[in-house]
């Protein structure tokens, strides 16, 4: 099982896009996959047409008295299941402080699962946070978008400090580009000085689009409701890096 959180410190960036477009590939190229909205706004859940509420909310959950498998919904997409959000999610920081180990606690609710998952999408609220330092034990990778805008950069540097200081070796940190308006001469030329001098960046890039957009209309991944496009072929060629990168075979 392979645990993929698609994060970043900044709002905006098309963080549950991404993991709900991605989401969708994996699945359609085989891969049984699960994910966890852990955003109180419950985005990705809205996108697959599943209430954003949970039994017991946050509370019972890292208490211990339910079980993720309990809680896990299907969506209409074969291989592809949902964990929904809930707007109790406001307050884990608070609850997770309760615990013992409280970094631990995702990673923890999450083993049970390695048998009946290949890859698990962690789509997480921007924030540095209890819940994020727990996000970032429980994952493999740290995939995090990134918009060719000062800021966003900034954002971006911010996150790599932390990882360096919290001494999390193990975690794959691997940025790429998104939301990228190819008509501004502020994101080609950032565009370029970064992919030179931070190999790290993945080559692929996420355009700003109408058709992505479209996913609050339609309710659904991009793929089911566009067959080709850029937005669509950029998404696959996104997925087909993270493969090579994580060295994760095709299915």
């Amino acid at each position: 099982m392979n645990i993929l959180a698609v994060y970043s410190i900044k709002g905006g960036v098309g963080k549950t896009s991404s993991a709900v477009n991605l989401a969708f590939i994996a699945a359609h190229s085989g891969f049984r996959t699960l994910v966890w909205d852990l955003d109180p706004q419950g985005a990705s859940s809205y996108y697959f047409r599943i209430k954003p509420k949970i039994k017991g909310g946050s509370k019972n959950l890292i208490a211990g008295k339910r079980e993720l498998d309990g809680l896990i919904k299907g969506t209409d997409f074969e291989n592809l299941d949902l964990l929904p959000s809930d707007f109790s999610f406001r307050n884990l920081d608070l609850i997770l402080d309760a615990k013992k180990k409280p970094t631990l606690q995702l990673k923890k609710l999450l083993k049970p699962l390695e048998e009946d998952y290949d890859i698990i999408f962690l789509d997480c609220p921007p924030s540095i946070s209890l819940l994020s330092e727990a996000v970032f034990e429980a994952a493999d990778v740290l995939l995090s978008p990134t918009i060719p805008t000062t800021l966003s950069l900034r954002a971006l540097a911010q996150l790599k400090i932390f990882i360096a200081e919290k001494n999390l070796a193990k975690l794959t940190l691997i940025p790429f580009f998104s939301m990228v308006d190819r008509r501004k001469k502020m994101h080609k030329d950032i565009m370029r000085d970064l992919l030179e001098k931070h190999p790290e960046m993945l080559g692929t890039i996420i355009p700003y689009a109408s058709d992505i957009e479209r996913m609050g209309l339609e309710r659904r991944p991009l793929g089911s409701y566009l067959k080709k496009g850029p937005s669509v072929v950029a998404y696959n060629g996104l997925w087909q890096e993270i493969l090579e990168r994580m060295a994760i075979p095709s299915r």
